[in-house]
């Protein structure tokens, strides 16, 4: 008998499972191996030997598991020592892996993630294991190095552009307008606050300020800058991403980072807050709404972007192609090839290319003055979120 194992790791996103199921779906038709095991929670659940076999699952259910959002398979925020430090974990994980005929394990998540399959599959190569063990990427932070784009970023920036829009025309109903803050997730990388730039209405951007981590807080500046456009007109709509920091690395949220998650990260929230705040000191106006999109962002299924939840079904079949032509070490990816019309090639690339790397926003796509994004990034993030609502509204605010 031969198996493979998949799990999934790391913070949720709206099409996490499509992978796995695309995973079965196509071991199911090509039969390569015998059984398809799910790990539940990550390799928490795998040290546990908590296994799932997925062909117990009914068509009907599968399908539903593939347009559910969140892990369906549960998830962990483990970080696997390197094996000088902890060999007893690796020769446990070996073992389990012998007892239950796993020939294969697939490990969807980001880039720490990857560092698991990075280290898991140079420990078999070293001590003889023939195991193979691979990725498939996903995150909502769109950071991964050497991919296009990850699974869950198409449908979060979907959801973060309509809300963006919606909200925008929210904030204009009165004569007496103040300024409106979003929120988005980004701790290193400001790809899901940018695709605010997605939000347009009349066919002008909604976002006055998008402020990203890659591009130093100058605070100064944005109040001056805030205060014009306020003064301007009457009202300013403003979109920034948790991780914004100071030139000296500091978080504006910093204060609020009172914990950290399992990896090491702090996590954070609160930015909103921080920029009302400079606001109101710098006396522009008391008129300010935050509204923070936190875990929205990754488990509105309700706005799924069809091109991920395809995409994400099919990197799951590319990593077990991978496997199944005995690559092991690999993550499957996806390479575009133009715009529009828009095209991708999936193919693969080490785990060592992608674990603990983060792919930041391009400088080239951010105003000169920081504070928002060119017309440039349009064409990369169009054909992620696919089409927006549209709306009309008849008052003159819009007009500003």
């Amino acid at each position: 008998m031969k198996n493979c194992l998949v799990a999934q790791s790391g913070g949720p996103t709206s099409v996490i499972n499509a992978s796995a199921v695309g995973l079965y779906l196509a071991n199911k038709e090509n039969g390569h191996f015998d059984k398809v095991l799910a790990g539940l929670n990550g390799i928490e659940g795998v040290l546990r030997e908590d296994f799932f076999d997925m062909s117990e699952l009914s068509d009907e259910e599968v399908e539903l598991l593939r347009t559910t959002p969140s892990a369906g398979l549960g998830s962990c925020r483990y970080k696997l020592k390197d094996s000088t430090v902890n060999k007893e974990e690796y020769e446990k994980l070996f073992d389990i892996f012998s007892r239950h005929s796993i020939d294969s394990f697939f490990y969807i998540g980001g880039n720490d993630s990857q560092d698991t399959v990075k280290k898991l599959s140079a420990y078999a190569k070293e001590n003889g294991f023939d195991v193979r063990i691979n990725g498939i990427p996903k995150t909502v932070d769109n950071d991964l190095m050497v991919i296009d784009h990850t699974p869950g970023f198409g449908s979060a920036a979907k959801y973060i552009a309509t809300i963006v829009l919606e909200s925008y025309l929210d904030s204009l109903v009165y004569t007496n307008n103040g300024i409106f803050i979003v929120e988005t997730m980004g701790r290193d990388a400001g790809w899901l606050a940018a695709s605010a730039c997605l939000a347009r209405y009349n066919g002008r951007q909604c976002a006055d300020f998008i402020l990203l981590p890659e591009v130093p807080f100058d605070e100064a500046a944005f109040a001056a800058k805030v205060k014009e456009t306020f003064d301007k007109k009457n009202h300013v709509y403003i979109v920034a991403s948790e991780g914004v920091k100071y030139p000296n690395g500091e978080f504006l949220a910093a204060t609020k980072a009172q914990s950290h998650d399992s990896f090491g990260h702090a996590q954070l929230g609160g930015a909103g807050n921080a920029i009302k705040a400079i606001i109101e000191a710098n006396g522009i106006t008391k008129r300010i709404k935050v509204l923070e999109l936190s875990v929205l962002q990754r488990c509105a299924f309700h706005a799924v972007s069809e091109i991920d939840l395809e995409e994400s079904g099919k990197l799951g079949k590319t990593a077990l192609e991978l496997a199944a032509a005995g690559e092991t070490g690999k993550v499957a990816i996806l390479v575009r090839e133009s715009d529009d019309p828009y095209k991708v090639t999936f193919t693969s690339t080490d785990a060592s290319n992608i674990a603990n790397k983060v792919k930041y926003f391009p400088a080239e796509w951010v105003t000169p003055d920081g504070f928002n994004i060119r017309e440039e990034a349009l064409s990369y993030f169009v054909p992620l979120a696919g089409k927006l609502p549209e709306y009309r509204v008849i008052h003159k605010y819009h007009n500003m």
